[in-house]
């Protein structure tokens, strides 16, 4: 018995004369007669006989695994995978569409063996057998999926993106949390409950994202980006609930890896349960093995903030005394150094004038002095060149009655009446005669004679 034959598989391809039987009892029960009974034989066109032995294949052939090694692997533009499944005697052309490709993990490698499941057709086109495969693994321990897992890993570790010496820590009391996930999934239902039974002030702010399937890489790194450069949060948390390796795979591909290294806040990785480890895990700032548990490590406990505060109210009395000392202490020292400044400013420009005021004092009392004794001096002059001075001495003044001077005898003659001005008083006169002065008319100069 064959290894397919014990797997109950019947693969018998019937022989020529099981052919004929069947065909003849078919030909009998439908009423014709058997084809290899007429005059002319049927003819096939390739279309039709292509279309028969596919059916006949699909038919004959389910769904299997074979073994084999990877050969010309290619990747279209369309998505489609073709390569060739090899073994020591033959080879088979496989195919595998999009949505089965877009699953796998890495591209596998030229001679790697593997396993692939899937079914046996015929290309019509061309009339070539090949395989349509649904599933792809790698032969051994290792597997498709770990392979991919460490040679990420072993590019991120060389960039640096593993060292734990980047890893920022995560804000005791963060103001907003934000979260990458599925806002369908119970993974954020998990965290929100967390956050508004431990710190009800918290606000939580989601960005919505599939956690799977094609393109879930790309849509994860990208809200994480968008939620981490907005500046409203203080923390990330992102993650899913738990599942199968390939469920979990968004979180080992490299762009949610470089998009949790390259964010501005502290990032924390909560995928699957405790038992699943992605490279996002070993990137993030902080691991939780869930997304609870990440809810949990993002925020602390009202009760937490009470005894924080509790201890810290002494420290903070402790403090702020220490920093009025600390600052009376600058104050005094400050006023100590701006009264000597003072002092230095004020002192010399008080001593220079002091000295200014006592020479102004001394040039005033001389310029008074000597402004006196001039003044004295012109008192003098003018003394002496007053008419009261003259009038002291024994002098009068005759003055007519409009206040004229009378100096001549004619002046006398006019006015009769007239006022004698004494240096004392006033003595009216009136003229009762006028005489020649002698002495006036001896001293006229003598008259020249004549020779």
């Amino acid at each position: 018995m064959t290894s397919r034959e014990a797997e109950g598989e019947d693969l018998d391809l019937f022989s020529a004369a099981a052919a004929s039987e069947a065909a003849s009892e078919s030909a009998s029960e439908s009423g014709l007669e058997p084809e290899f009974a007429s005059t002319e034989p049927r003819v096939w066109s390739v279309s039709e006989i292509n279309s028969a032995i596919r059916a006949l294949l699909e038919e004959v052939l389910p769904s299997l695994w074979i073994s084999g090694e990877v050969a010309n692997w290619t990747r279209a533009r369309s998505g489609h995978c073709y390569f060739t499944l090899k073994d020591e005697r033959a080879q088979l052309r496989c195919v595998m569409w999009r949505p089965a490709a877009s699953r796998l993990p890495m591209d596998p490698d030229e001679g790697m063996k593997v396993r692939v499941h899937g079914s046996v057709t015929l290309y019509e086109a061309r009339g070539e057998t090949q395989f349509v495969v649904r599933e792809l693994a790698a032969e051994g321990e290792e597997g498709l999926w770990k392979i991919a897992f460490e040679k990420l890993r072993r590019r991120l570790e060389a960039d640096g993106l593993l060292d734990p010496a980047r890893k920022r820590p995560i804000p005791t009391f963060p103001r907003t949390v934000g979260v990458v996930t599925s806002p369908t999934g119970a993974a954020f239902r998990d965290i929100l409950s967390v956050i508004r039974r431990r710190a009800p002030w918290t606000r939580v702010l989601l960005r919505g994202a599939r956690v799977q399937g094609e393109g879930a890489s790309a849509e994860v790194a990208e809200a994480l980006r968008v939620l981490a450069e907005s500046g409203e949060v203080d923390v990330v948390i992102v993650g899913r609930g738990g599942g199968s390796v390939e469920d979990l795979w968004a979180f080992n591909e490299e762009p949610v890896c470089r998009a949790i290294a390259a964010s501005p806040v502290p990032v924390i990785s909560a995928v699957g349960h405790e038992t699943d480890v992605t490279l996002s895990d070993l990137v993030a700032d902080l691991r939780a093995p869930t997304p609870s548990a990440a809810a949990e490590a993002a925020v602390s406990d009202g009760a937490a903030l009470l005894d924080v505060l509790t201890r810290i109210r002494p420290r903070l009395a402790r403090g702020l005394r220490g920093q009025v000392e600390r600052r009376r202490l600058r104050m005094e020292r400050a006023e100590n150094r701006l009264n000597l400044g003072w002092r230095r400013l004020v002192e010399p420009r008080h001593t220079a004038l002091e000295r200014l005021s006592g020479r102004l004092e001394r040039s005033g009392r001389d310029a008074v002095a000597r402004r006196r004794e001039r003044l004295a001096t012109q008192a003098a002059r003018l003394e002496a060149l007053s008419p009261l001075s003259t009038l002291r001495r024994g002098y009068a003044v005759p003055r007519s009655s409009e206040g004229r001077v009378l100096r001549t005898g004619d002046d006398f003659r006019a006015h009769p009446d007239f006022t004698l001005r004494l240096v004392d008083s006033r003595v009216a006169c009136r003229v009762t005669g006028i005489e020649p002065d002698p002495l006036e008319l001896d001293t006229s100069p003598p008259s020249p004679t004549s020779t």
